[in-house]
């Protein structure tokens, strides 16, 4: 075929019309462009790359922040100990038990809703997602009084009906540990999944049924090895997530003496006669060299291979016909529902009516617990941060993720690249670790900065931990997005703000709400930089129920933890009310 004379060299002046229509685009904006990047880099440092400098200054410091002292090694000395390695051991063993059921968990019920005939699969998939959105700290507070080995209710109803003097299980265990962090780790994973086996393309599936491969050998060698890249980041933040974890080593295993990596940070500063904050942060900054470490892991694992399941062929999802197997796939979703929600909401419910947990008795029924809460100024106090910071913190996360997303996709400044891993940065650094760095980099600040024991230094702490998810939403939405739509709009005659603001921020509107909701869960659910950085006045609702489940009253947690779970179950009504207009109006 012969090619008409001039169709290389014009296709090739278009191209670089183009480019240099975009490049004209960002010309005339050089100066502010220079000063709002380094504004935004400063601001980001703030946020990731300060804290992560002040981890190291104080892991050398010898004495509390704030305070002269010298600098040494003793903080690294201190951690190089038996137990410690008895700690680490315990942090990375309970992360993998718990991570390994999990994705296997998640790949199942991910597999059910996206691949399967199974009934009423759209609302399965409302109701597996909800333990994500659930504050750990309140179904570890439900399990902590269904699971008792004394006077839990599931073991209070397993001896009066076999009559055994020994309790069913008892969450104050390694099982109670994983099992808890299970229930949460499950939905999380099964987020990642489900569409990936909506997305892929079925005829790969059917090549190896066609070449006489059984069904399992194609799931084994097909499906799966397509889904490695997926399975592997899916199962590298799990096993993150399960490191950083805090709620459920704090309530099962600290009464059983089992300590973590995040339970010894906290316990160092707030468990001890005189705190040890050079000990805490050395510690702090070696799970951070941990993190690192697995994600090159991950990247070694995944490097020089390819992985491509979507194509430019039209296809349609393979939903298998399960038959009368349809129905045990559904009891097992439903199953899922009831362990991980009803049974945890229910004891809540249960024990906000009764005066004290454990006796459930008719004459034991009350409403005074509610009262209580309601005449609790801590308790409001604790409610109305918790709005504000959730408001604020999410608005303000979404606007910064929205404008690091957009730099990183749609423009080719210098600088770019660099402001998406700072802002990426907080991925690899646990709440727990990121909240002592906080810590020190607040109290080294001068005075009149006053952002220490302040309700501030929550804010710029979630901001900090939410910003990684607000870039991926964010980026996945301009990803969408095509060039010529800007283009378009400047060539009619608006500026760049307009444009910004009528074409960008309009289209990708959804999105920006789909992750102001995320981000809110994740400011609500927030416990353990909280419970470093918070000071009288600056309580949050998971600071106050940790106190008071401390203090024995959790009859009074029950009341608090189910307004929590109306929020939440209100947020997310109106998320996938939101989600679902969006998709119809595709």
């Amino acid at each position: 075929m012969t090619l008409a004379a001039g169709t290389v060299p014009e296709a090739v002046a278009q191209a670089g019309n183009a480019g240099g229509a975009r490049a004209r685009w960002w010309a005339g904006l050089s100066p502010g462009r220079n000063l709002a990047m380094l504004a935004l880099v400063i601001f980001l440092s703030f946020l990731t790359l300060y804290p992560l400098a002040m981890l190291l200054y104080g892991s050398l410091h010898s004495t509390p922040p704030g305070m002269a002292g010298e600098f040494n090694l003793n903080g690294y000395a201190s951690i190089m100990t038996a137990r410690n390695l008895g700690v680490l051991l315990n942090t990375v063993g309970i992360s993998m038990a718990k991570t390994v059921p999990a994705l296997t968990l998640a790949v199942l019920l991910a597999w059910i809703v996206a691949r399967t005939d199974t009934p009423f699969r759209a609302q399965l998939e409302v109701l597996i997602t909800l333990p994500f959105f659930v504050p750990p700290i309140l179904t570890a507070m439900a399990w902590g009084m269904l699971g008792n080995p004394q006077v839990g209710l599931i073991n209070q109803v397993y001896k009066a009906i076999t009559g055994a003097s020994a309790p069913l299980i008892n969450v104050y265990s390694y099982g109670g540990v994983v099992w808890h962090m299970v229930q949460y780790s499950t939905p999380f994973l099964f987020l990642f999944i489900v569409d990936l086996f909506r997305a892929m393309d079925p005829s790969l599936e059917e090549s190896s049924r066609m070449c006489g491969a059984t069904r399992w050998r194609t799931f084994r060698s097909i499906t799966l090895m397509l889904m490695l890249p997926a399975l592997t980041n899916s199962f590298i933040l799990s096993f993150i997530r399960g490191i950083e974890s805090f709620e459920s080593p704090l309530f099962f295993g600290t009464p059983a003496g089992i300590t973590v990596i995040t339970t010894e940070i906290y316990n160092s500063i707030n468990h001890r006669a005189t705190p040890d904050y050079q000990y805490a942060t050395a510690l702090s900054f070696s799970v951070m060299g941990l993190m690192f470490l697995l994600v090159l892991m991950q990247w070694r694992i995944l490097r020089g291979r390819s992985f491509t399941t979507v194509t430019g062929k039209g296809y349609q999802p393979n939903v298998m016909h399960l038959g009368a197997w349809r129905w045990v796939t559904f009891g097992f979703c439903v199953l899922f529902f009831f362990v991980t929600v009803v049974l945890p909401i229910g004891q809540l419910l249960i024990g906000s009516f009764f005066r004290f947990f454990g006796f459930y008795t008719y004459d034991m029924l009350t409403t005074e617990h509610y009262r209580s809460v309601f005449s609790n100024t801590e308790f409001w106090r604790g409610f109305r941060n918790t709005m504000l910071l959730g408001l604020i913190g999410a608005t303000a996360t979404m606007i910064l993720g929205s404008l690091v997303a957009y730099i990183s996709m749609r423009t080719t400044w210098r600088g770019r690249r660099l402001i998406d891993g700072i802002a990426w940065l907080p991925w690899m650094m646990p709440g727990m670790v990121l909240g002592i760095g906080f810590l020190w980099a607040f109290a080294m600040l001068p005075g009149y900065v006053p952002i220490y024991g302040t309700i501030w230094a929550l804010l710029f702490a979630y901001m900090a931990l939410g910003t990684p998810v607000s870039v991926r939403v964010m980026t996945g939405a301009y990803a969408q997005l095509s060039y010529d739509l800007e283009e378009c709009s400047r060539v009619h005659g608006a500026t760049f703000f307009q444009t910004l603001w009528r074409i960008l921020v309009a289209l990708a509107w959804p999105s920006f709400a789909i992750g102001w909701v995320l981000t809110f869960f994740g400011i609500m659910r927030e416990l353990s930089a909280s419970i470093l950085l918070y000071s009288v006045g600056s309580e949050v609702l998971s600071v106050v129920l940790l106190k008071l489940w401390s203090n024995g009253q959790a009859e009074q947690v029950s009341v608090i933890g189910l307004m929590m779970v109306a929020l939440v179950v209100v947020f997310r009504w109106a998320q996938l009310r939101f989600l679902n207009r969006r998709i119809s109006a595709l």
